[in-house]
């Protein structure tokens, strides 16, 4: 593979310098009609308030910093300014300034994703897809994908792993209700099953994520997600109360285990007395 630029200085490593843009060579006004947008744009929601602020501003003072785009066949494609491409439709813009480079299919996606990610414009899943396109597009390891864009190799590894979650979790980080910390902590939980309850524990109770931390820990030491279950963990203590003893319930997909545990022969005699005189059966052969 060929030797490519270094991404790691963000997008101004990526565009002339300063000079050349001033002096006309590559800055130029384009309508806006010709542009469209970049189709390897990792962040894919744009609806928030502060577009609306964004236009406004560009109604009263116009596009301060240049669009990234690259020619095709039909006119242009945005690589970089894409808020800033859509706010400016918004203000009634018919042209924006725009800096002219010549981009690969790889370049297109790196460059949109400093972008958002100098800006912090991208949520988790997005960041976490773009990285993974990008891998898929370079062929590259995650090491050197990271060491291209400043990151250190587990701020990529660990948002890899969020894309394994269930869907309906992914839906709750895109919802704001579970966090990136959440995500991860839940990341490292392997049944999907045990994720999704406990995301929805974290959301019912309002766990923090040291919370989260303490029940993963407990799920895998061997219990199991109905064992969190509030009305299971009500019927443990009531065994505990009514046997005098510790009591653990682990249960299975199809069923589950009921533990007594006993420190002698005398108090394994008293459970067994006491179980039978609760279900009335003769204890005659066990005594």
């Amino acid at each position: 593979m060929a030797k490519r630029e270094a991404l790691g200085k963000g997008i101004s490593a990526l565009i002339p310098e300063a000079a050349n843009v001033l002096s006309g060579t590559s800055l130029f006004y384009c309508p806006v009609a010709l542009i469209k947008p970049n189709p390897h744009q990792p962040r894919k929601h744009f609806e928030d308030p502060s577009l609306q602020e964004l236009a406004d501003s560009i109604k009263e003072k116009g596009v301060l910093t240049p669009l990234l785009v690259s020619k095709d066949q039909e006119g242009y494609t945005l690589i970089a300014g894409e808020r800033r491409w859509r706010a400016a439709q918004m203000a009634g813009l018919e042209r924006v300034p725009v800096i002219l480079k010549e981009a690969s299919m790889p370049e297109h996606l790196e460059l949109a994703l400093i972008e958002n990610l100098h800006r912090r414009d991208l949520n988790p899943l997005e960041e976490a897809e773009a990285y993974q396109r990008l891998l898929e597009l370079t062929g590259e390891t995650q090491e050197a994908l990271a060491k291209r864009l400043g990151k250190d190799r587990s701020t990529i590894a660990n948002a890899l792993r969020i894309l394994r979650l269930p869907q309906e979790i992914r839906g709750y980080i895109l919802q704001g209700l579970l966090t990136m910390a959440h995500a991860r902590v839940l990341a490292g939980i392997s049944e999907p099953e045990l994720q999704r309850e406990l995301a929805n524990r974290v959301i019912k109770e309002s766990l923090s994520v040291r919370q989260l931390e303490k029940l993963s820990k407990r799920v895998k030491k061997g219990g199991k997600a109905k064992g969190l279950d509030p009305d299971l963990r009500g019927v443990i203590e009531g065994l505990r109360r009514i046997l005098a003893t510790k009591v653990d319930l682990k249960p299975s997909k199809k069923g589950g285990r009921i533990i007594l545990h006993y420190a002698s022969h005398e108090e394994l005699q008293r459970l067994v007395e006491l179980l039978l005189s609760l279900g009335g059966e003769d204890q005659e052969g066990l005594a």
